[in-house]
């Protein structure tokens, strides 16, 4: 906590103009300075001409600007994992329009329509999995980068690394899922004669 007094007075040498106060528990922070406060405004006959800054507003501010970061951040996520999930939504449906006669002779063997899309799903998911296991090891690499070059502390633990895998997982499957029933719900006499 510290208190500035704007006006100085060239003709008082002993004027102070920053007192810093300092507590052991931080629960106490706010009434120590109410304290203080009604303190220095009876020993300046009730004139506020000071400031007590706390730097728990401080924090407090900081945190609330990296809450905004945060979402910013989650935003910016959310939009690359859609532009993620439609690149493999088409990757797939190019390689259902490439392998139409496969799954015709898939069908026309007994493949039922769950059997394809199982096949299509699972294919679908290895690709985002592998395109976030490289996303992991690519941000565990920079975070190491960053903290190494700039000093900046970063944090990556294993609980992000967890959901970064589930949520590769999650976009594969849903992208997938249309480009699957759409090679399930094809013709198999029709496929047969695709070339």
């Amino acid at each position: 906590m510290s208190r500035n007094n704007e006006e100085q007075t060239s003709d008082n040498p002993n004027q102070v103009n920053k007192l810093i106060v300092q507590i052991h528990k931080s629960e106490k922070m706010t009434t120590t300075a109410k304290v203080i406060q009604r303190m220095l405004q009876r020993r300046h006959n009730g004139e506020e001409d000071f400031e007590i800054i706390i730097p728990e507003l401080l924090l407090r501010q900081q945190q609330r600007t990296k809450d905004i970061f945060n979402i910013v951040l989650g935003a910016i996520a959310s939009i690359s994992l859609i532009v993620g999930g439609i690149g493999i939504m088409n990757i797939m449906l190019a390689s259902v329009m490439e392998r139409i006669s496969e799954i015709g002779l898939r069908k026309a063997i007994g493949a039922r329509k769950n059997d394809i899309i199982f096949q299509f799903v699972a294919e679908a998911t290895i690709i985002s999995i592998t395109g976030g296991f490289i996303g992991i090891l690519l941000g565990v690499i920079l975070a190491a980068i960053i903290t190494s070059t700039t000093g900046i502390l970063t944090i990556v633990s294993m609980l992000s690394i967890i959901i970064s895998f589930g949520v590769a997982a999650t976009v594969g499957i849903i992208f997938g899922l249309m480009p699957a029933r759409k090679a399930a719900s094809q013709d198999p006499v029709t496929s047969l004669r695709h070339e």
